[in-house]
């Protein structure tokens, strides 16, 4: 049977990461369907399995798939339960995620997947050893751009000081995994660039990924994968739109002079690691006390609070999370 080739994207959501999946979805050769976001939401839920046997592998495999065909964007294709299972060469979570990604690719009659779950850049030693040829595509933005984002969007931490922190160790997880995996698989991506010269960085990903540049790419909003995702959820409606391509340096009209400050004291390492220039000055920057953090904690809590999913999303949501509390309320060893 033919290798179907992996790519990762990994990164900080509400950095671009939507477009550029539906971009490369347009590809005859590729599939990248909407992320169920696996491997963060089962791996903590590995205990409730028990030691992974021919039995409780089985249950894993079966919850894992019914979890994405309630998905909030469908992924177009009924995946078989048991064709998966046989698939298995051994009872492990990131060797079923892959092969529930090779099982859609060849549904689909593609030789690529693509997983946008960007938070797998966590799990990195698993992925290599379940997929020793996996390409990774960083996908990085501006974090005072991406601050903007989480501030206006139905998830996320809310307050300046949490984003950043995250962002930061986001960038950090996302550049030490650039050290360790050899050149030829790793592409980094800049969000400003893919706006402002999509045609260009596209066909340079493509080039790298090893597929054909195709049109349709630029205009992937007119798409039914655009369509689907941008009626799954208020965050996704710009996908049905051009490339905005001055969708950048907005934090300097937006954002207020405190909280560039509270941002560029946390992150100004990755910023500068990434080539963004700093505002404030280096003698102005912030060290915090448990004291301001506090502070922090409790502001980011209240704006946390004011943040309401609309009816819609959450409906669409609740299927998977009746799913995972299904899971918890079953009684498993630990120890199988």
């Amino acid at each position: 049977m033919e290798e179907i080739q992996g790519i990762q994207i990994i990164g900080t959501q509400r950095s671009g990461s939507n477009l550029l999946r539906v971009i490369l979805n347009q590809s005859e050769q590729l599939v990248s369907p909407h992320p169920a976001h696996l491997l963060t939401n089962f791996e903590p839920l590995l205990p409730y399995y028990g030691t992974l046997d021919a039995v409780s592998y089985r249950r894993l495999v079966d919850d894992v798939v019914d979890y994405i065909h309630v998905n909030p964007v469908d992924w177009g294709v009924r995946l078989d339960h048991d064709e998966i299972y046989r698939m298995a060469d051994q009872f492990n979570l990131f060797e079923l995620n892959k092969h529930i990604y090779e099982f859609l690719a060849r549904q689909c009659g593609a030789g690529y997947w693509c997983c946008k779950s960007m938070g797998n850049m966590y799990f990195s030693d698993e992925l290599e050893k379940a997929s020793p040829n996996l390409k990774y595509i960083y996908l990085y933005r501006d974090g005072r751009d991406v601050a903007l984002s989480f501030q206006k969007a139905i998830v996320g931490e809310k307050h300046t000081y949490h984003i950043a922190k995250q962002w930061h160790k986001d960038q950090q997880a996302c550049l030490k995994l650039r050290d360790r995996v050899p050149v030829e698989r790793f592409f980094m991506l800049n969000y400003e660039q893919l706006i402002q010269y999509p045609e260009q960085t596209i066909r340079q990903l493509c080039a790298f990924l090893g597929i054909d540049f195709q049109d349709a790419m630029l205009h992937y909003y007119t798409s039914d994968e655009s369509r689907r995702t941008a009626e799954g959820g208020a965050m996704w409606t710009n996908l049905t739109k051009p490339v905005m391509r001055e969708n950048c340096n907005k934090f300097l009209r937006e954002m207020s002079a405190e909280d560039i400050r509270i941002f560029e004291s946390v992150a100004l390492e990755s910023l500068v690691a990434l080539g963004y220039e700093p505002v404030t000055p280096t003698t102005r920057l912030l060290n915090f006390t448990s004291e301001d953090v506090a502070v922090f904690n409790k502001k980011n809590a209240q704006l946390k609070r004011g943040f309401t999913a609309p009816e819609d999303d959450k409906k669409r949501r609740q299927p998977q999370l009746d799913l995972i509390n299904r899971i918890k309320e079953t009684e498993v060893s630990v120890y199988g």
